[in-house]
């Protein structure tokens, strides 16, 4: 199989039409967010149509339940289809449905039955046991292992005939004659060169009537008007098989272009073994769905000015499949961190604070309601956020109902002058008048502690911090200190004085 680079301009045919061709069967691997992107991206760069269909074959594991699964977590990524089951009812929307291959039975039938009129296929009854014992011949002698079916010269009667009988065939595909190579350009690889004879005669119907992949590919595609099939490397064998299909049908061919694997640390296929890999898991551990995106388009394409922190528009004005790369990609789990930390620094306050509330659980009852508090600690948090997850930690030592002194304030509160600190703390916070303190309030008083209890240095520094989050190490009080009300910052102290017993 040869291939070459080659650049592509913008497509010259009319409405560009792309799809996403999932198998429901749970959450949204990110391989598969990766592509729906790509053909995202391209639909809207171009002004075209973005399809979800459905590949519900199997149906064992294909649940509607499932299939919801998939939508929610298209839906988060904010990739919004076109055509397709409406996330809700399941409903298609638009003119080129079904849109569920579990619904399109009747169409594959259809086409298999024109093949089969044409001699372009035949109905094969050779049994499990006669295939198996044809490879282990063909084997032994070294030869390829495409099945000659005796079956390839009935006439259409014979076989009628046999199936009145009881007999129950595959459909399989002819491609003895065809003897030629099939070239066609991918979109990533450049020129693509496949001989004909890497097939045999394969199977589009197996004998209970189901179509197999390649084959509803095919019917599908071209039955939605589909001008561009962006998808995973592993599909590119398959082309093969599509293109003899494209053929003998007559039809438009696609263009095709195949993207490159997500690769592990260890440049293996990306697998559940090594930690989070669906969209779902991402999404429970406070990570955005534009920063994910942003990660996920760059492994294998990259912004013409090496841009990495890019928002959608930006990615759909540069978005090109002549910068996606034929490599593999490696999945790199710490720079989807920093990426998502940029993301979050980039949010409005308000919208963020939305996002980080169900990440707070219980605290968030305890914390001011106003959105100028909100958006003061977040200006405060922010740099230390890398995923949502993280303001459960950050936001703990402003819940009162979380005020505890730790067993690790023993020491300080041991020392002799703590106390006069903590008292001289809580009168100067008695005699400050307003609601909050200002970082300049906090250092005023902190200095004036210093002077009427003669302390300075972790004398002071580690009382007061006990006196204010229960323990002596932890953030910069001069930051935290102006998040906490007034009150919080008396009951707080006082709760440690009581360590000394009654005054």
């Amino acid at each position: 199989m040869a291939s070459s680079h080659h650049s592509h301009i913008a497509p010259q045919m009319g409405q560009v039409r792309v799809r996403f061709a999932p198998s429901p069967t749970g959450y949204l691997h990110v391989g598969g967010a990766r592509t729906a992107f790509y053909n995202y991206l391209f639909a809207r760069k171009y002004q075209g149509k973005f399809i979800l269909r459905i590949e519900d074959t199997d149906e064992a594991r294909s649940t509607d339940e499932s299939l919801k699964m998939v939508m929610e977590d298209l839906q988060w990524l904010g990739m919004n289809w076109d055509e397709g089951p409406d996330p809700v009812t399941l409903k298609d929307r638009g003119e080129h449905g079904p849109y569920r291959q579990s619904q399109r039975m009747d169409l594959y039938k259809k086409h298999a039955d024109e093949l089969l009129q044409s001699g372009k296929a035949y109905y094969c009854f050779l049994t499990d046991a006669e295939i198996e014992k044809q490879r282990e011949t063909l084997m032994s002698e070294g030869k390829s292992l495409h099945i000659h079916s005796p079956y390839a010269d009935w006439t259409i009667e014979q076989a009628l005939q046999k199936i009145k009988e009881g007999g129950k065939p595959v459909v399989r595909f002819r491609t003895q004659h065809l003897k030629k190579d099939y070239r066609f350009v991918d979109l990533v690889r450049g020129e693509v060169t496949f001989p004909s004879d890497m097939v045999g005669d394969f199977v589009l119907l197996r004998n209970g009537g189901m179509p197999v992949y390649n084959f509803c590919n095919v019917v599908d595609d071209y039955g939605m008007k589909i001008t561009h099939v962006l998808r995973a490397e592993e599909h590119l064998s398959n082309t093969l098989r599509q293109l003899m299909l494209y053929e003998a049908f007559g039809w438009q061919i696609p263009q095709f272009g195949h993207v490159s694997l997500i690769l592990d640390e260890d440049r293996k296929k990306l697998s559940k073994r090594k930690g989070a890999t669906s969209c779902h898991e991402f999404k429970g551990e406070g990570y955005l769905p534009s920063a994910l995106n942003n990660f996920l388009v760059l492994l294998g394409w990259s912004h013409p000015e090496e841009k990495e922190v890019l928002t959608i528009e930006e990615l759909i004005q540069s978005f090109s499949t002549e910068r996606l790369q034929p490599s593999g990609a490696v999945f790199d789990a710490v720079k989807l961190k920093w990426m998502n930390a940029q993301h979050l620094r980039r949010m409005p306050n308000e919208e963020l604070w939305k996002l980080i509330e169900p990440f707070l659980g219980e605290i968030a009852k305890d914390l001011p309601k106003d959105t100028a508090w909100r958006s003061q600690s977040l200006e405060v948090f922010k740099p230390a956020m890398e995923t949502l997850q993280d303001a459960k930690n950050l936001y703990t030592p402003l819940a009162d109902s979380l005020f505890q002194i730790f067993p690790e304030a023993a020491e300080t509160l041991g020392w002799e002058s703590s106390k006069k600190v903590c008292d001289t703390w809580l009168g100067e916070l008695h005699a400050f008048d307003g609601n909050f303190l200002a970082e300049a309030d906090f250092l005023r008083i902190e200095g004036a502690v210093k002077e009427k209890a003669a302390v300075k240095g972790k004398f002071l520094f580690m009382p007061v911090r006990v006196a204010v989050i229960g323990k002596p190490h932890g953030s910069e009080l001069k930051i935290l200190v102006p998040l906490i009300p007034k009150q919080s910052l008396i009951a707080r102290v006082e709760k440690v004085l009581k360590h000394w017993g009654p005054a």
